[in-house]
């Protein structure tokens, strides 16, 4: 029966039963996929799981390879069609048996043993690979990245070109690529592990797992957007965590001072997001209803800083608005005028301009009055803001060629550059226990040194407030314009509230 059972399922899902697939039952809660099963002829049943506390998902598989003309492992799938972009964090569990078990993401045509692939894979020595079977029943061939032992996975494919990113967490990504690989426009994608031995069943963890559609080439930035996830980082062990999927898009949370409330910008309009009951609401600000992503709460939590584009007077103006809403006061007499932060004291603002040509860092006082110059070097300066103590005023600039960070006295004295120059670097926010800079970086070869687009590949990094240590990744992220450009820190500097991107929003469901 059970025999039957199995060549019934084969037959069903058009496979040859000499290289069987084992369908599973879909009645437990898979998460993001759709189904899972044992690819091959593998001896022993492998299984896969989702926790949806802990939001990770467990694969155990055996299986002679996936290597040659076939392959015996696990799989947990789902179909999709077009581009996607796969991440997760992902481990073996123990010491293993074989030095080349596996663990990683996987894209195939069918569910047939010796289907057409392609896998990034991390062996159970630190092998880190791109195999790939061009064809049916094609040898396996392999393309190995520079590091090892990497524990963050990404897969994206663009067409027939299939990308491989993969790091040690907290380490910038090492790239490996392959193209004119035709899987199909149907295929399947998905997490899966392998034993390298047919009688040992392995396991491997998968958490932070994302699946995101990005933007295609036809969008028009700024007038088209993708859906978009509102997402909260642990700082200290870089878990993400999907609180709330919109179809449009959002950006730019500020943290409220009490940690119960979000505050981000959509279509123009300012809206709170109560933590406790995962729900927005329109904060009242009035006939001010074009406000863009640069938006900060005084430090006290009482007031709202909006900027918001007034075409007759050049652009975006700042205005000041109770934080629980109200008429909003304008500030600044011409645009474009971008607003970053408050004086702790809440008497000053800082905001970006575009004065003579140039964009640089201004004060004005909170009341309204005249604007104070702080920066006059050539190119783009923006970002500034204050470090809780108000000692210094951390800022972006690309005076010399190339985005960084930079740090200044509050009379715009002793600048002097954090960051060197391996990418570009955005929006410095300062912890409010002010140890800690948490800033956005995009890739060199993906932008511009003066821009930071919608929906690329970008880093959010920390560093200490002194510069003096290297920073690292806290998080890989499919975003950028929005994702981070205000004060995000939640209170107790353990946090980081942040907007990710995809095309399909339904790809990445609100975790428990």
């Amino acid at each position: 029966m059970r025999l039957l059972k199995k060549n019934l399922v084969a037959c069903l899902l058009g496979l040859s039963i000499a290289v069987p697939f084992t369908a599973l039952a879909q009645k437990t809660d898979l998460g993001v996929f759709t189904g899972h099963g044992d690819i091959g002829d593998v001896l022993k049943p492998g299984s896969a799981s989702y926790n949806a506390q802990k939001r990770q998902y467990e694969v155990a598989g055996a299986g002679y390879n996936v290597w040659f003309d076939h392959d015996e492992f696990h799989y947990l799938w789902k179909q999709m069609k077009g581009d996607f972009i796969l991440y997760t964090r992902a481990g073996l569990v123990g010491k293993g048996v074989d030095p080349h078990r596996k663990v990683g993401w996987m894209v195939r045509s069918s569910l047939d043993g010796k289907s057409a692939h392609i896998n990034a894979v991390v062996h159970g020595d630190g092998l880190t690979s791109l195999q790939f079977r061009r064809t049916t029943g094609a040898d396996t061939e392999e393309m190995k990245a520079k590091m090892t032992h990497a524990d963050v996975i990404q897969l994206e494919r663009k067409g027939n070109t299939y990308t491989m990113r993969v790091a040690k967490f907290g380490e910038p990504f090492v790239t490996e690529q392959v193209a004119d690989l035709d899987l199909g426009e149907e295929v399947y994608v998905g997490l899966f592990v392998g034993s390298h031995n047919k009688e040992v069943l392995e396991k491997g963890v998968f958490r932070d797992v994302r699946i995101s559609v990005p933007a295609p080439d036809s969008l028009v930035p700024y007038r088209q957007y993708l859906a978009s996830n509102l997402e909260i980082l642990d700082v200290a062990t870089g878990d993400r965590k999907v609180i709330f999927t919109h179809p449009k898009s959002i950006q730019a949370p500020n943290w409220t001072p009490d940690g119960k409330t979000l505050l981000y910008n959509s279509d123009g309009l300012m809206y709170t997001f109560d933590l406790a009951k995962r729900r927005p609401a329109v904060l009242n600000t009035g006939e001010i209803k074009n406000n863009n992503n640069d938006h900060v709460l005084s430090f006290d939590g009482t007031m709202l800083g909006l900027s918001s584009d007034v075409k007759e007077l050049g652009g975006s103006i700042i205005y000041t608005v109770p934080a629980k809403g109200g008429t909003p006061k304008q500030i600044t007499p011409r645009g474009p005028s971008y607003l970053h932060s408050w004086s702790p004291d809440k008497k000053t603002l800082l905001f970006t301009g575009q004065r003579d040509g140039d964009f640089n860092i201004f004060s004005v006082p909170a009341a309204g009055g005249p604007e104070v110059r702080l920066t006059d070097a050539k190119g783009l300066d923006d970002g500034p803001e204050y470090s809780p103590d108000g000692k210094y005023i951390y800022f972006n600039s690309a005076r010399d060629g190339n985005m960084r960070i930079y740090r200044m006295k509050p009379d715009g004295s002793d600048q002097r550059a954090l960051t060197d120059d391996k990418f570009q670097d955005w929006f410095p926010h300062i912890s409010p226990d002010g140890k800690w800079i948490v800033f956005i970086s995009f890739l060199k070869e993906e932008v511009e040194v003066d821009d930071h687009p919608f929906y690329k590949h970008v880093y959010l990094r920390l560093m200490p407030v002194s510069g003096d240590v290297e920073p690292r990744v806290i998080a890989y992220v499919y975003g950028g314009q929005g994702t981070i450009n205000t004060p995000s820190w939640s209170p107790d500097s353990k946090k980081v509230a942040f907007v990710s991107n995809t095309a399909e929003s339904s790809l990445s469901p609100v975790e428990k």
